[in-house]
């Protein structure tokens, strides 16, 4: 741990906003830059997040899309935007059976995470796209609601669907399961570099997700995506008007050239 992040861990400490259970050599970050809130507000007003994200990452040579038949919502019709916490875990080298019979300690850390988040953090956990093991269930979903954090993302599976959708808490994974993490997955490392799908994630990174993906924003070019999204819309939406109007090919050509170059 270096000294910065011991300096913060400290203050946490004494806040009490820190569990104890995980390895403090493991968190990475504690304070980090994330999104001006301004940012956040402004893209949860627009519709066709994603996609129109997915286009402008394009544009930009980033690649940051993950398709929702890859990372589905949990609850379809939510939209989140917010800044990464993360959390990346492996598998533990025993069998549950074993872990169960040896009393291990539970070594799965989500609540360590939320405890160290601020206000509107979308919580990004990393198991490899495993299907079985679960990375969150309702009890999980109901902690993080209660510290601030506004949904979840999982490269990986959940359970305690009825209780997630309950809770009305958004949240999108690789699928579905009733299997327990518990003596399953250990957590490793907190505010580190994850993966989603194909797409690298660190903490502050912008979290956008809708009914067609997951899109991740570089925190250094949330306002630079923030102005082409907006003009993007603008323009789509001008063309929309057009069309309906039966404008002639001619005078719509001018239009997808600009948008389509």
């Amino acid at each position: 741990m270096d000294e910065e992040v011991k300096k913060d861990y400290e203050e946490y400490q004494k806040l009490g906003r820190i569990w104890g259970n995980f390895n403090k050599e493991g968190i990475k970050k504690i304070k980090f830059p994330r999104p001006d809130k301004r940012i956040i507000q402004q893209l949860l007003q627009l519709d066709d997040l994603a996609s129109t994200i997915s286009d402008v990452l394009d544009s930009l040579g980033i690649n940051g899309a993950i398709p929702a038949s890859y990372i589905s919502p949990i609850i379809p019709g939510k939209k989140l935007v917010g800044p990464a916490i993360t959390l990346r875990s492996i598998p533990e080298r025993k069998t549950p059976t074993q872990g169960y019979a040896d009393k291990d300690f539970i070594r799965m850390a989500t609540r360590d995470v939320y405890y160290l988040a601020e206000p509107g953090d979308v919580f990004v956990a990393d198991y490899g796209g495993d299907l079985e093991v679960s990375n969150m269930g309702g009890q999980s979903c109901t902690v993080a609601k209660s510290c601030g954090v506004v949904g979840s993302v999982c490269n990986g599976a959940v359970r305690d669907i009825p209780a997630i959708k309950k809770l009305d808490f958004p949240v999108w994974s690789c699928g579905r399961t009733p299997m327990t993490g518990k003596f399953r997955l250990a957590a490793i490392e907190i505010n580190g570099p994850v993966t989603l799908w194909k797409v690298i994630v660190m903490p502050g990174d912008l979290i956008v997700a809708d009914d067609s993906g997951v899109c991740v924003v570089p925190v250094d070019k949330a306002e630079l995506v923030l102005e082409k999204v907006k003009s993007i819309l603008a323009e789509e939406a001008h063309m929309r008007d057009m069309i309906e109007k039966k404008t002639s090919i001619a005078d719509l050509k001018p239009y997808y050239h600009k948008r389509y170059k």
